[in-house]
């Protein structure tokens, strides 16, 4: 096998998981929403389900929500709970809608060890929905960059 071909194939292998469910992956946890698997399925179409149940990612700039700059305030499309406010959107240039810091009391983290290294998970805690990943990489004031699906999320404006 050449190089370039061994390369190209572990490019595409890293790109394919990165965008795939991770089917051993399930939301755990009490939430005061709960549905069943098929009621999930239901109200969420199959990219929804994939990234908010199975915790994967939408493409990179395939959410309209990422250039969205009104005020108002971005719920979960899970259970409507108020996530984030417009205050603390920012355009990070990654292709996902980016905040500095949720709504209090809105979200929770978990650890995320997939892809061999360690993320921190951000996901709705009134139903487990998962939103995304936070980074260290954020503008002040807290420097933090909450990377979320727009799939994942439903924006009311003020």
């Amino acid at each position: 096998m050449k190089r370039r071909t061994f390369l190209l194939s572990g490019a595409m292998g890293a790109a394919t998981a990165a965008l795939a469910p991770r089917a051993f992956a399930a939301i755990e946890g009490d939430f005061e929403v709960t549905r069943t698997e098929a009621e999930w399925r239901e109200m969420l179409t199959d990219l929804e389900y994939r990234v908010m149940r199975e915790e994967g990612t939408e493409p990179a700039g395939s959410s309209p929500l990422d250039k969205v700059y009104e005020d108002g305030i971005y719920h979960c499309r899970g259970c409507d709970q108020a996530l984030y406010p417009s205050e603390t959107k920012f355009d990070s240039g990654t292709g996902w809608p980016s905040f500095t810091a949720p709504l209090d009391d809105a979200v929770e983290t978990k650890p995320d060890r997939s892809f061999f290294i360690t993320r921190t998970e951000v996901h709705c805690d009134r139903c487990g929905s998962h939103l995304g990943h936070i980074f260290d990489d954020g503008p002040a004031p807290t420097g933090k960059r909450h990377c979320l699906n727009g799939v994942s999320l439903v924006f009311r404006p003020a």
